[in-house]
């Protein structure tokens, strides 16, 4: 997987305004009238049911990510189309506009919306943490509590560490990492380094692999909460990012021995209702997915229904519009691919206002205008697993793994993937997750 690269000197800057922001947010303390006496297994679900309000455990509202990645591309064109309708948070990630970051404004890099909300998220696995072993309730109970704790509080870490962080390696141990809070309490702490950043993951995970809790039960994915197999599959996407190709094989295997459904775009994918906009006076027709048809927020029915998910997060994008570069469109077959027809909203620009003048550009839509998966998905633990075995010289395991994912994901009767040295094997690898994870895991 190739890391979210953010350059030294745009860390720094980034590190600097959340180091206060995450200040700021550890000095605030509960007030009275929401102050609650933990006593039961039964408090601590209730507190981990938290999917809507300050907890928000499902939503990754990063902009950092989403603007800064290669796969989102403004033009000039794109511009000059309708100014306005960037912010000064579009524009400079997108263009890593170095110079101007020290002036930005500080709630761009590290606001409620994702620095904020990640220790928010931390803060709860803490308590749960802090007061599991006093409370009443069974064994079981108590033991799925603590899986869910540290994964939510591992899952967490690794975010900000992605995008605060620069990329783990032997060389960069060393480098600052993040501060590690461990207790609900309001105390500051330093920057620990990298390395023990990477250190306090993984220990976490290794916590939440000890859960017997399957992720399907009573024939449903009880995805929104902590299971083994998507404490497998979290393991596996932490190792593939620190190259450990031997672990990241090891518990993508295992993620797919739990659960293992990839949906056939032939046939389990389909269209929406259209959305018509109306563009110099004529009523225009946009095609969309059915996932497109309910917001997440206010209906996510569509959302917890996607079958692929191990674990249920989602990446939101507050300008309601995932631009596609152009290097990321080259990369689909656009006649066979069906992530291409269904994802790619072809006008999608319309849809955001860009109607006078018209300009028409695509937009990659998931579930509806601001949501792609960004939680563990069995698509991901297949390209993960063909990525480990390519890079470790098992070309032909590397090629029958990717065609598992491909074949569900083209027209029948497409030419399977194909490769012949090491090299190509991990380009057509790389090219396929960028086509299947594109914004959320690059």
């Amino acid at each position: 997987m190739k890391s979210r690269n953010i350059i030294n000197s745009l860390l720094v800057v980034i590190t600097c305004l959340s180091l206060l922001s995450c200040k700021k947010f550890l000095d605030e303390r509960p007030s009275k009238g929401s102050s609650v006496v933990i006593k039961t297994t039964g408090d601590l679900n209730a507190l981990l049911n938290g999917y809507s309000g300050t907890a928000n455990f499902y939503q990754e509202k990063d902009n950092i990510v989403i603007y800064g990645s290669d796969d989102y591309g403004i033009s000039k064109a794109i511009y000059d189309a309708r100014p306005s309708f960037f912010t000064s948070a579009i524009i400079q990630f997108s263009l890593w506009d170095i110079p101007n970051m020290p002036i930005t404004d500080q709630s761009n890099f590290s606001g409620p919306n994702f620095w904020t909300a990640e220790y928010t998220k931390i803060f709860h696995a803490n308590l749960v943490l802090d007061n599991v072993d006093v409370v009443t309730g069974s064994e079981a109970e108590k033991a799925a509590l603590k899986a869910d704790a540290h994964l939510i509080r591992a899952y967490s870490y690794w975010q900000l560490a992605n995008t605060y962080c620069i990329p783990y390696a032997d060389a960069t141990k060393n480098e600052p990492g993040l501060p590690l809070k461990l207790k609900p309490d309001f105390e500051p702490v330093p920057r620990s380094s990298l390395d023990i950043t990477y250190q306090q993951i993984e220990s976490d995970v290794a916590a939440a692999l000890a859960t017997n809790v399957p992720l399907i039960q009573n024939g449903v994915a009880r995805h929104w909460r902590a299971n083994i197999a998507a404490a497998n599959g979290f393991a596996a996407r932490i190792y593939l990012s620190k190259n450990d190709y031997t672990k990241a094989l090891q518990y993508a295997n295992a993620a797919l021995v739990h659960y293992n459904i990839i949906v056939d775009y032939n046939t389990g994918m389909r269209n929406g209702n259209p959305v018509t906009v109306t563009v110099g006076g004529v009523p225009t027709t946009i095609q969309v997915p059915y996932t497109y048809d309910k917001p997440v927020n206010l209906d996510p029915s569509d959302a917890l229904g996607w079958k692929e998910f191990l674990y249920y997060r989602i990446l939101s994008n507050a300008s309601l519009w995932y631009i596609p570069s152009q290097e990321l469109l080259n990369l689909y077959d656009q006649a066979n691919d069906l992530r291409y027809k269904y994802h790619m909203v072809q006008n999608f620009s319309y849809i955001r206002g860009f109607t006078n003048p018209a300009f028409s550009y695509p937009g990659y839509v998931f579930f509806n205008t601001d949501g792609i998966p960004e939680g563990p998905t069995t698509a991901e633990m297949v390209l993960i697993k063909a990525e480990c075995l390519a890079r470790t010289g098992d070309i032909s395991g590397a090629m029958l793994a990717i065609n598992q994912l491909y074949v569900k994901r083209t027209k029948t009767g497409t030419a399977p993937l194909a490769a012949l040295t090491q090299d190509q094997a991990i380009t057509v690898v790389l090219n396929e997750r960028r086509r299947e994870l594109p914004f959320s895991q690059r």
